[in-house]
């Protein structure tokens, strides 16, 4: 996996702002919108956005996956949309996939709306402890029908699974809700790390396949790769 990553933020009127990182600071002050040109020579790209209820995790999440690390207490919610380029290896192909960071919260979903049109695939969160960000999931779920492509790629993730003291949402209820929507599902850890890799990779996979998948090949079953590895690395939600 290529450690460079680009991060960058949008502010909440949807304009493009450079930044250190994505991960600082709620607000805005002084920012002024600036023209930036990203060196896109890996052989296929594709955008990937975090969605799901403020407070669920999607932040930490993407620092977990681009950084290795879970910084504690750090982030206040995410204001209109933040983004990160990062590179992984899928069978000897370098894959981009540009993850956009999108706020939770209710005023700023006309602008989540417009990103989900030419997204590839929507990682939807939860929080484990929260029964309220798992019954939302059903409205997420109508909104990116309603916005995004037909074909986009949906994974639900319970996020926080090392909380296990507080969960209010049984890994069963996940699995449930995401049979019946037909999309893959795991529970992950952005303090731990758990799954957060294997959720990416398998995104990876699938939107790689899409891209080169001769006639005569098998399709990718993204739900069988899912399970393939949670049994070879033993990381399954608990």
């Amino acid at each position: 996996m290529d450690d460079s990553w680009d991060t960058h933020r949008m502010d909440e009127w949807g304009k493009m702002v450079s930044s250190d990182s994505a991960y600082m600071s709620s607000t805005e002050d002084g920012q002024t919108p600036t023209a930036i040109n990203y060196p896109y020579n890996e052989e296929l790209t594709h955008k990937t956005i975090l969605v799901g209820d403020s407070g669920v995790g999607k932040t930490s999440l993407l620092v977990q996956f681009d950084q290795g690390k879970f910084i504690a207490g750090s982030f206040t919610s995410t204001v209109g949309i933040g983004f990160t380029n990062k590179v992984v290896d899928v069978d000897n192909l370098k894959v981009k996939l540009q993850i956009w960071d999108t706020a939770g919260q209710e005023r700023f979903r006309s602008v989540t709306h417009a990103y989900y049109r030419d997204a590839q695939a929507l990682l939807l969160l939860y929080d484990i402890t929260s029964k309220p960000s798992f019954d939302n999931i059903r409205a997420w779920l109508t909104e990116i029908h309603e916005h995004a492509q037909k074909d986009v790629v949906i994974m639900l993730l319970g996020n926080k699974s090392d909380m296990a003291a507080e969960r209010v949402v049984k890994t069963e209820d996940g699995e449930k809700l995401a049979k019946e929507y037909g999309v893959p599902f795991m529970e992950t850890s952005a303090k731990t790390g758990v799954n957060v890799d294997l959720a990416f990779q398998a995104i990876g996979k699938e939107l790689k396949h899409r891209a080169t998948q001769q006639p005569n090949e098998p399709k990718f079953q993204i739900h069988d790769y899912i399970e393939s590895q949670k049994h070879k690395t033993g990381c399954c939600g608990p």
